[in-house]
């Protein structure tokens, strides 16, 4: 049986992923997540992604933006001995960084593919939109775990392509989610999972 591959972030109500924590990200709008009032529950949904999460999976910017923080971040100590895998055409074996466990570097899609063919749990994709609309374009994501927030921010990153096919590569018109769950929240936020139907 394969293993799954989730999609896990925040986004807003338009769809963007786009600057979460800051202008400083790249979007003129960013920071959304941090000018939204904090309501511990709404965040219980990282609380239990700990516990499925066997594996995680980067793009190139994500890893680099990341990997320094998370690192040292006791927040984030689960993640330290986990496998770690970034696709990139560009990264090399000496661009990783030390002391935040065995990480592998993929080429390409294929790799990914690959990997889910392997024995092992949930591998968790967090934030790297380019490599999540491939990802989704290709049907190789089976879950998104979203917290959605309530605002637009035009012109922002999307994880959601302008194209899809199916496993077997062919074009498909329409991918069906299913709602595995959901919670609104009184800040506005709202938890939406859902498994991709295949």
């Amino acid at each position: 049986m394969a293993r799954e591959l989730v999609y896990t972030g925040f986004i807003t109500l338009d769809g963007s992923v786009d600057s979460p924590g800051g202008a400083v990200e790249g979007h003129p709008g960013g920071g959304w997540v941090f000018d939204t009032e904090f309501v511990e529950d709404a965040f219980a949904l990282k609380g239990e992604e700990l516990a499925d999460t066997t594996a995680l999976l980067f793009g190139r910017r994500s890893y680099e933006a990341f990997t320094p923080f998370w690192r040292d971040s006791e927040d984030h100590a689960a993640y330290r001995d986990l496998p770690k895998f970034v696709v990139s055409t560009t990264l090399a074996d000496d661009d990783l960084v030390d002391g935040w466990g065995e990480t592998t570097i993929l080429r390409g899609l294929d790799d990914v593919a690959a990997l889910k063919d392997t024995e092992g749990g949930a591998i968790f994709v967090h934030g790297s939109a380019d490599l999540a609309r491939r990802l989704g374009e290709e049907d190789l994501i089976d879950r998104y775990n979203l917290l959605m927030f309530p605002y637009l921010l035009p012109g922002g990153k999307s994880i959601f392509g302008d194209t899809a096919t199916d496993g077997a590569g062919a074009r498909v018109d329409r991918r069906t989610l299913v709602l595995r769950e959901s919670e609104a929240y009184s800040n506005g936020v709202v938890k939406l999972v859902y498994d991709v139907r295949r």
